[in-house]
This record gives structure tokens, C-alpha cells and sequence, in this order.
């Protein structure tokens, strides 16, 4: 997300000596991506961030397959997930390729004895029930209903939760996840045409310093192992920062939708892109105005992509037997559209208030053992007439 943004003191001159009050240096470290050429931040560090005191056991976190070549359309019941206590444990990867790891986790309980970093996937969090803060070691996150985190690869982070009934979907993208390209100028900034902007963002605030020593574990996920580590300073021990590689939050109520006289095609609702898939919302909006507009969607034929509906709140004009929480899996290869009826029905309606997210993979997707215990079994049937 190319924007500029600061919390705390930071020297005048990057990369020069920063003196702490008491006498002594800060200590800086360059938070990056892609090498030297992405994006970056730099962090002022009270302690080395380098101080490991103990290397502990890993856990295989790999998704255990069940399919791994569908051409099933599958429908995930997703609020029989059931809770768990522990945010890591809570997490059922449902959906995955090379590229990223779709699932949905119910944690109750916020972390708070261990702090956690996903070393080889940037990571998207759509909260769909709950509230709470994201808490990271360059500043603080409110988040509620509707909210979309986005944490880059090797955040450290924890995660606080107002109350025991939280639902998330969530995406572990192998690709840095961006905003897309057509909606943003030479420069980076969001265009006029572009369905939100920047002070839509809800941008890291509060920034905490701990100048603590002691012993604190910190759970790293890498190469599809949760490795444990021991540090011997507190993780968020940053006086102040700089830069563009930072986690944020947006609202999914913020997203402005893109009509038109006749139906739109579904890029009009992107809201992040990577090389391998694309997010896209699906908000509140008017329909089509053409006289003789029909506002259900085409049918149309999944060639080159897998299509991952998750389906939120409101009254998904072009699906029957759909609640909130469900996911539809569309795979590549066959056409699918709105279920018998709902096309002609829409005919002569003025708007819809379907909330819903959207996950197109230009890979096929695996489906784990974990979402066939949720799959109704029967929705590739559902359009038989």
C-alpha cells in the first residue's frame, strides 16, 4: 500500500546514530519486502531485535487435502466451524493452492502469552463477528464488523478480542497483497474513479513501547511450520517508525460500489489484488437502470479462475439456500450463474443490500479435510431445474 506514514520519534537522518535520553543508541531495523526494492519502514528499537534465547519444538501447520483436483461446485455450511480458545488453534484452512490459504477461525480468547509472525504469507482478516484491536510492534489497530487487516509478511503481532463470539475469514496470500493497480496513478496515490481512498484507511495508531527483559515467546510461521522461539526482550520495544510497510484495517462499509445501465461485470467491486487473486466486495448498492436491465448476473464460464464466495449479511439476489457464513466454491472449467428463479425475479428491482467477499484464485484450489466436514454435499445440484 504505497502511503506514507510515522508514529512516534525517529531521528532527523535516516540511517545515523539516535541517541536515547539516558545516553546510549536506539536501534534500527529495516522492516522490507522484495529484497531491498519493495516496500519498507524503519523502526527504532529501546533493544537488539536480534536477541534469541531459546529455539523451541515446531508444529507441522500444512492443510491436510482432501481433493486435490475439484471440479466440484461445494457449498461450506462456515459457522459450523466450531470455536476455539487459541487464535492459531482456531484457524481451519478450507481452500488452498501454492498461492494462498483460505479458511475461517472462531478464536475466543485474545492473545496475550505469546506473540505471533507469519513469515511466509502476507495475511488479510475479514471480521465478520467480534471487535477488538490488532496490536503490532509498529502501533495499534481498532477493528469491528466489517473490517478488513491487512498484515504484511513478518508483523509481529497480537490480537486482542472484546469478547468470546468472533468469526473471521481469513487469507494467507503467498504474494504481497496490494491495492490494484487501475485505481491508483503513477505516483501511487487513489484516483478519482477509485471506490474508496486513503482516509479510508484505518492506519496504526497508539504505538506502545516496552522496554522490558525477560523471556518472551514468539510463535514464527515459516515454510508451513509454527516454529517457537524465545526472546529476550519485549517484541514491541519500538520508540518510532517510518515508511510504508505496515499493517492497516478498511472498512467493507466504506467500499463505494460501481453501477451502471446494465449489470457490471465483477472487477468493478475489487478491492485487492495480487499476482495469483484478487478480493472483491460485494456492498450494498442500486441496481442497473437500463428499462430493460436485468440485474441478477450472467451466467458465466470459471476458465480461468476458481471463485470463493463468502457470503456476510443481507439477501444474495442471485443465491437461494445461502445464510451468512456460508462459502460457495465455484472451481474452473464450468459455467455457473444465479440458481433458477432469481434471474427473472430481479427483473424490475431497484437495489440490493447483500454484504458478501469475494476470493478469485487464477490457480485451481485444493479442498482440505477440514471444509469437506463442512460441505452440504448436494450444491452442485442446486441449479437443476
Amino acid at each position: 500500500m504505497p502511503i506514507y506514514h510515522k508514529l512516534g520519534k525517529i531521528p532527523h537522518k535516516r540511517h545515523t546514530q539516535f541517541e536515547k535520553p539516558n545516553g546510549g543508541l536506539y536501534y534500527e531495523q529495516l522492516f522490507g519486502t522484495i529484497g531491498f526494492d519493495g516496500m519498507s519502514s524503519l523502526s527504532y528499537h529501546v533493544h537488539r531485535p536480534t536477541q534469541v534465547k531459546e529455539i523451541g519444538k515446531a508444529v507441522d501447520m500444512s492443510p491436510k487435502i482432501a481433493v486435490e483436483k475439484n471440479i466440484t461446485s461445494r457449498k461450506l455450511i462456515g459457522f459450523d466451524v466450531q470455536p476455539k480458545d487459541d487464535f492459531l488453534e482456531a484457524r481451519e484452512p478450507l481452500l488452498v493452492n501454492n498461492d494462498v490459504h483460505i479458511g475461517l477461525a472462531a478464536p475466543k480468547k485474545s492473545i496475550t502469552d505469546y506473540f505471533y509472525k507469519n513469515a511466509d504469507a502476507d495475511e488479510m482478516l475479514f471480521i465478520h463477528k467480534g471487535s477488538g484491536t490488532l496490536k503490532t510492534f509498529l502501533g495499534n489497530i481498532p477493528f469491528e464488523y466489517g473490517d478488513y487487516l491487512i498484515i504484511p509478511r513478518g508483523m509481529i503481532y497480537q490480537i486482542e478480542f472484546d469478547t468470546e463470539d468472533n468469526r473471521i475469514l481469513y487469507a494467507e496470500s503467498f504474494h504481497p497483497i496490494y491495492t490494484p493497480k487501475r485505481y491508483r496513478n503513477w505516483f501511487g496515490q487513489l484516483l478519482e474513479h477509485s471506490p474508496y481512498c486513503e482516509r479510508d484507511y484505518k492506519l496504526p495508531q497508539d504505538l506502545q513501547t516496552f522496554d522490558e527483559k525477560g523471556a518472551f515467546l514468539m510463535k514464527i510461521k515459516k515454510q508451513g511450520m509454527l516454529h517457537q522461539l524465545v526472546y529476550a526482550t519485549h517484541p514491541f520495544d519500538v520508540v518510532g517508525w517510518d515508511g510504508y510497510n505496515f499493517p492497516y484495517g478498511f472498512s467493507i462499509h466504506n467500499f463505494e460500489p460501481i453501477t451502471g445501465r446494465v449489470h457490471q461485470p465483477p472487477p468493478v467491486h475489487q478491492t485487492f489484488e495480487t499476482s495469483a487473486f484478487v478480493v472483491c466486495s460485494f456492498c450494498p448498492r442500486l441496481y442497473d437502470y437500463h428499462p430493460k436491465a436485468i440485474p441478477a448476473p450472467y451466467n458465466h464460464s470459471n476458465i480461468d479462475s476458481d471463485e470463493v464466495l463468502y457470503y456476510v449479511d443481507g439477501d444474495f439476489m442471485s443465491r437461494t439456500g445461502i445464510g451468512p457464513g456460508y462459502i460457495s466454491l465455484h472451481p474452473a472449467g464450468i459455467p455457473h450463474g444465479p440458481h433458477p428463479g432469481t434471474y427473472e425475479v430481479s427483473i424490475g428491482k431497484k437495489g440490493t443490500e447483500e454484504l458478501a467477499v469475494m476470493i478469485d484464485t487464477f490457480k485451481p484450489l485444493m479442498v482440505t479435510e477440514n471444509a469437506l466436514k463442512i460441505d452440504d454435499g448436494k450444491y452442485y445440484k442446486s441449479w437443476l431445474e
